[in-house]
């Protein structure tokens, strides 16, 4: 297993479990695309990712995520992740992140819900 290509991916969920914005952010690419599982484009850019993840975080301190299984096969990482806390919600969300890679940071993410 390619522990560099794990890298941003676990350094970014480390992050967002602590609602850290900046640390968060480290781990993405300038130009971040950010999609639902159809390919629908959520956000783009760093602009856009940090504007919606600190809103998520200010408004989600119980927030937290739990890596239930990971799949790496290349430059993708699948992580099955279960969400609780998610804008005060009890309800847990049951999510499949795919991450590309590149250069050492997450350039891509799919969302499958």
């Amino acid at each position: 297993m390619n522990h560099k290509m794990l890298k941003p991916v676990e350094g970014q969920l480390e992050a967002y479990n602590r609602g850290d914005i900046d640390a968060f952010m480290l781990h993405f690419s300038e130009g971040c695309v950010v999609e639902d599982g159809a390919g629908q484009l959520l956000m783009q850019g760093w602009d856009a990712m940090h504007a919606s993840y600190k809103k998520m975080f200010e408004a989600s301190p119980e927030l937290h995520c739990n890596l239930v299984s990971r799949i790496v096969l290349g430059e993708y990482i699948l992580d099955e992740e279960r969400v609780t806390g998610r804008n005060g919600s009890t309800e847990e969300s049951h999510v499949v992140a795919v991450y590309k890679v590149e250069n050492g940071q997450i350039c891509h993410i799919r969302f499958l819900r």
